[in-house]
């Protein structure tokens, strides 16, 4: 169960309308008491789920008592202040709730545990076993990490797929810290994918030029951004990546050093059960890993223009591969030492459908959470 920190937003006494929060947040009211005049007495709203209070400055004949100046009332009221204010309580929220149901210490794993006061704004423990203490993010990518008034806009970029640029503008950073961020936020989601196939399963090989992009050598021969490679499809100059999915959505993405068949298979074996039967274009390649993996195998003859055959057919992983490929060409090139990280970040936004994730789903996912990233 989340807990959220309610932040109070001080208004001059007089004030009528709170259109302001409603319209350029599209904030939700919850209740409005109001004065004999009109005027709001105290109001609580919403943000995306982040509970917030506005309440009138009390009069006061004494100078100095019960009124801010003018300058620290336009601070207050200022958009980005509220909005830091609402990220930061709710980013702590999250944070704070991560493992509360079964916390254990991140050293020695003892579920022996006391509270041992408060860091930061973070809970901290201590381990009656090891004498250590830790919080919430001791043992997460995410753990010393600063700025925490930020992290919702950088979870809530992620779900919408930006670019480095447009999150260093939004988040009014600079670009390599968005570039740090997005990968401390991505180290979990991209070991997040499913860990067996059940019934049907369809799979495909995908290649990915070999990218050097931010490395200083090249270990290759220079060629234009998203060029072709001379070498060929399956060349030394292409990433094989293999692609799997079944009916039910389950999706694995496996980088791989050969696209061999003895390569394929090792990839396969732990997801592929006995009774599933694997659906593929034709590949030979594919074939020789199903008849080595002892699976039932069905080829669709794609090249001679055959779609369907009955139930089999591969349209379900090849339009997840067309979507895949659609999103990562805004990157404008992706490193291959970071394609695991864009595989696992495509995978996330996928599962979440059309809407793209919430923030504090992105978050909790980022920190390792079991209920988000776990995947049958």
């Amino acid at each position: 169960m989340l807990t959220f920190f309610a932040p109070q937003l001080a208004i001059p006494h007089g004030t009528a309308s709170i259109d302001f929060y409603t319209n350029a947040f599209d904030a939700a009211v919850h209740f409005c008491l109001r004065n004999d005049d009109g005027s709001i007495h105290v109001t609580e709203l919403s943000i995306n789920g982040a509970l917030f209070h506005v309440h009138e400055i009390a009069r006061s004949n004494a100078p100095g008592q019960g009124r801010l100046s003018a300058g620290c009332r336009g601070r207050v009221l200022q958009a980005g202040c509220l909005q830091a204010l609402l990220d930061h309580s709710q980013a702590i929220a999250v944070v704070e709730a991560h493992g509360s149901a079964h916390r254990t210490c991140p050293h020695c794993c003892s579920p022996q545990l006391v509270k041992n006061g408060s860091a930061n704004g973070l809970q901290r423990f201590k381990c009656r076993h090891c004498a250590r203490t830790f919080n919430a993010l001791t043992g997460t990518p995410l753990a010393r990490l600063h700025l925490r008034d930020k992290w919702m806009g950088q979870a809530q970029a992620l779900g919408e797929g930006l670019s480095l640029n447009q999150v260093a503008r939004r988040l009014g950073v600079a670009q390599s810290t968005a570039f740090r961020w997005r990968h401390r936020f991505l180290a979990c989601p991209k070991s997040v994918q499913a860990r067996q196939l059940v019934g049907i399963a369809e799979a495909d090989e995908s290649y990915f030029l070999v990218s050097c992009k931010g490395q200083r050598g090249l270990l290759r021969r220079p060629r234009r951004r998203g060029g072709k490679a001379l070498a060929g499809c399956k060349g030394s100059e292409y990433t094989p990546v293999l692609m799997a999915r079944d009916r039910a959505g389950a999706t694995v993405n496996l980088v791989l050093q050969t696209n061999k068949a003895v390569s394929v298979q090792m990839a396969l074996k732990p997801l592929l059960p006995p009774d599933t039967i694997l659906c593929t274009d034709g590949s030979v390649t594919l074939a020789s890993a199903a008849r080595l993996l002892g699976v039932q195998h069905q080829a669709v003859n794609v090249s001679r223009g055959q779609r369907v055959s009955g139930p089999w057919h591969v349209q379900n992983v090849n339009a997840y591969v067309s979507r895949l490929r659609g999103w990562m060409q805004h990157f404008k090139g992706v490193a291959t030492k970071y394609l695991d990280s864009y595989l696992g970040w495509f995978r996330m936004l996928d599962r979440s459908g059309p809407m793209g994730p919430q923030p504090a789903l992105v978050l909790e996912a980022a920190m390792g959470s079991q209920a988000v990233t776990s995947i049958r």
